[in-house]
């Protein structure tokens, strides 16, 4: 059974933030499904249904290093969920 997950990444745009983003999910093997992203004023604003089935890694631990390098080394804020609970928290 296919375990998806939701990123959002979100900070002031610059050149390589999606090349990152995707050559990391690559190197722990997670597949994109789907991604979206938009500009506005400057800022750049990107979500992603993602695979993480074949992931090798503890999810926590794997969404905690996601965030550490997206303020570390691309200066923008990288969080990573579980569909259940991105959909459990985003319900009206």
């Amino acid at each position: 059974m296919q375990q998806k997950a939701i990123i959002t990444v979100v900070g002031k745009d610059h050149v390589g933030i999606i090349a990152r983003v995707c050559n990391f999910l690559a190197g722990k093997k997670i597949n994109i499904l789907d991604i979206s992203q938009t500009i506005v004023s400057g800022y750049f604003n990107m979500m992603m249904v993602v695979d993480v089935t074949l992931m090798e890694e503890k999810f926590s631990d794997v969404a905690d290093e996601l965030s550490a390098f997206g303020k570390d080394e691309i200066g923008v804020q990288i969080k990573m969920q579980r569909e259940e609970i991105f959909d459990s928290m985003h319900r009206i």
